[in-house]
């Protein structure tokens, strides 16, 4: 199963090529003149986990609340959804940005989530006020975990659904450690769709996509806005029609009292950021990053300047 190099580089360099153009393209008409942070306003200290497009949001929030001169603290790369939220709820951090999902099955531990995007975020904004904590707009865009497998592997096995994999012999499935113990992951497809006869490999230095390239795993846990995917791929996405893995669109979370104590300004531009934030866009950022290695904080910029955010 291993793949043609020649044919993966022409693909990759296809996709930073388009990745650029719908990042330049993505602009918006007009800016927002909502005023500046007050003398008094607080220090924003702003987290993000431990992957690009988590960097990336974490630059953009960054940099535009810095154009409202707001005075941030900005700690990158802190580490799972478990790490940065008990970072949040100890004062280490006053805000990050957050998957919807993640908070009611993974942060809140709900074996599932609500039954659409809208109810995901009502929900997950409600556990979070109970905690002191309050969440800002959705972004348009989702990111939920997915399982892929290669097309050939879909074709041979008759593969549409996750749980079509439950008929698939010998199932090796890769994904980060944590996938293993997380409703969102192995727990919820045993529990939910009966896959019980899997052998869990956990990455650890090799990404999922080369770990299926290889014919090391027949399945592997990824993310929806991955570079990889998409049309044209040579991954097949797996349908979730259970909703393991629920609805992903991000909303920053920042704690109650800075949020009070920040005002209007500090809501608008958070929310200005997170309402530009569609899939075409964050796939287009993670392209840029993830592909063409480029800085996070000048991917972020670009796309800040190109929406009159900075």
């Amino acid at each position: 199963m291993i793949r043609k190099h020649n044919r993966r580089a022409a693909k990759a360099a296809f996709a930073i090529s388009l990745g650029v153009a719908i990042l330049i393209g993505l602009s918006a008409c007009g800016g927002d003149d909502g005023g500046t942070a007050a003398d008094d306003a607080p220090t924003i200290v702003l987290g993000s986990k431990n992957f690009p497009e988590q960097f990336i949001l974490g630059e953009l929030y960054r940099q535009a609340l810095e154009a409202k001169g707001f005075e941030v603290t900005y700690k990158e790369n802190i580490g799972s959804t478990e790490l940065i939220h008990t970072a949040l709820e100890n004062g280490e951090l006053n805000m990050y940005p957050e998957y919807t999902g993640v908070i009611v099955q993974v942060v809140h531990g709900q074996a599932l989530s609500a039954e659409t995007a809208e109810e995901t975020y009502e929900l997950a904004r409600e556990l979070e006020d109970e905690n002191g904590l309050t969440l800002l707009e959705p972004t348009p865009f989702f990111d939920t975990d997915a399982i892929a497998v290669l097309n050939e592997t879909a074709e041979e096995f008759g593969l549409e659904t996750v749980g079509d994999l439950k008929d698939v012999p010998n199932l090796t499935l890769a994904g980060f450690p944590e996938f293993e113990t997380r409703n969102t992951g192995l727990v919820g497809l045993r529990n939910i769709y009966g896959i019980t006869d899997v052998d869990f490999v956990p990455l650890a230095g090799i990404s999922a996509y080369a770990a299926l390239d290889s014919g090391d795993v027949l399945a592997a846990a990824v993310f929806s806005t991955d570079p990889p995917l998409g049309e044209g791929s040579d991954y097949t996405v797996l349908e979730d029609t259970e909703h393991v893995f629920g609805f992903q669109n991000v909303a920053p979370i920042v704690t109650t009292e800075v949020y009070e104590q920040a005002g209007d300004v500090f809501e608008d531009a958070v929310n200005a950021v997170s309402a530009k934030l569609t899939n075409e866009a964050i796939i287009a950022m993670n392209r840029a990053v993830i592909v063409d290695k480029q800085d996070p904080a000048a991917v972020a910029r670009t796309f800040l300047e190109e929406n009159d955010l900075v």
